[in-house]
């Protein structure tokens, strides 16, 4: 196998998009920034061309179709179909279980926004050598306002000419030390992308969280192929403990690294973030519609609608979304709180 694996991590249901985003089609799976979906996206920014092989996608069984829909041919790409959710730990582990241990993988969320996708490609590749060589690497966000629901990553020495160790992993600060960390210039953002060489990955799931590694890999050699899909033995992986990638194995190694990147990132965890993503008019005003849309006196305002005319007059930093018979509008201090909305919650 030549080239950097990429490993697509699809899950979660994507509530705080709700209601376009819902358990039966997820935000993964949906087009919110251009035609393409997110996930198709992240398909198309690891070519053949630009050095990747082809892909993993770890998915659960209410994404299976969506994913087999999106991916089309493929291009040889293999789709691990997890029995039960586990978190990202296991997750990864189930593709490194299925890979040559001197594969370099390249983990990738399915539900994030990338502008620059050439930039991604070179970030991919300065990590990719840096896996290589046995570092487990993050790539580090550009960080471009003091935000709190994200974590940090503070820089230390450098280890190649992009790349650095990394000093510190940081929980989502309060507003005060976001500011800190941005003034300081030396934290990025963790956006949950990796390159790990299977082996050395494995080697440091093994150290710090055994169960996880002996149950996975358990669960891997008593699985069984469907032709593209590969299913874990649901039994096994019913036993694993469920712990994310950062708390299991990254903020423990003492072989963390990472490369800074400015890609025009965005996870799109909530409408503010999707609203941040689109094309916006001279008054901040974004619309994506397949009906008539029309605002007057608006700032910072965006409407979403499937169809019906929306008309929206004087408001500013304001959601509307219209999805079929549903309709949610908030602030845009209030957009955190529209995954415990009942619409939301009791799907």
């Amino acid at each position: 196998m030549s080239g950097i694996v990429p490993v697509i991590l699809c899950g979660g249901s994507g509530t705080r998009l709700w209601p376009r985003s819902r358990v039966v089609r997820p935000k993964p799976f949906l087009p919110l920034v251009g035609e393409n979906s997110l996930f198709e996206a992240a398909l198309a920014r690891c070519p053949v061309s630009g050095g990747f092989a082809a892909p993993i996608i770890v998915t659960g069984h209410k994404q299976l179709a969506h994913v087999e829909a999106q991916l089309g041919e493929g291009g040889g790409a293999q789709v691990i179909v997890e029995p039960s959710a586990r978190n990202t730990a296991a997750a990864i582990a189930l593709a490194a279980c299925r890979l040559p241990e001197e594969a370099v993988m390249l983990v990738c969320p399915s539900d994030h926004h990338i502008a620059d996708s050439d930039t991604f490609a070179v970030a991919a590749r300065a990590a990719a050598d840096l896996a290589e060589d046995g570092w487990l690497v993050s790539l580090g966000i550009a960080a471009t306002a003091p935000e709190t629901g994200f974590g940090y990553l503070k820089r230390g020495e450098a280890i190649s000419q992009t790349g650095f160790r990394t000093a510190e992993f940081v929980e989502k600060p309060d507003l005060e030390r976001a500011k800190a960390f941005l003034a300081e210039g030396i934290y990025d953002w963790n956006g949950g992308i990796f390159a790990f060489r299977v082996k050395d990955f494995l080697a440091e799931l093994s150290r710090h969280r055994p169960q996880i590694a002996a149950g996975v890999a358990e669960a891997v050699a008593k699985g069984s192929a469907d032709g593209h899909r590969f299913h874990p033995d649901a039994d096994s992986f019913a036993l694993v403990p469920s712990d994310s990638v950062d708390y299991a194995v990254m903020e423990n190694t003492a072989r963390a690294a990472l490369v800074p990147v400015d890609m025009g990132w965005s996870d799109i965890g909530n409408w503010h973030a999707l609203h941040a993503a689109l094309q916006r008019d001279e008054s901040g005003n974004s619309m994506r519609s397949s009906g008539a849309v029309e605002m007057v006196d608006c700032r910072n305002v965006l409407v979403d609608s499937d169809g019906p005319r929306v008309s929206v007059i004087g408001l500013e930093d304001v959601i509307v979304v219209v999805d079929g018979d549903d309709i949610m509008i908030t602030t845009v201090d209030g957009v955190q709180k529209v995954g415990k909305l009942s619409g939301a919650m009791n799907q």
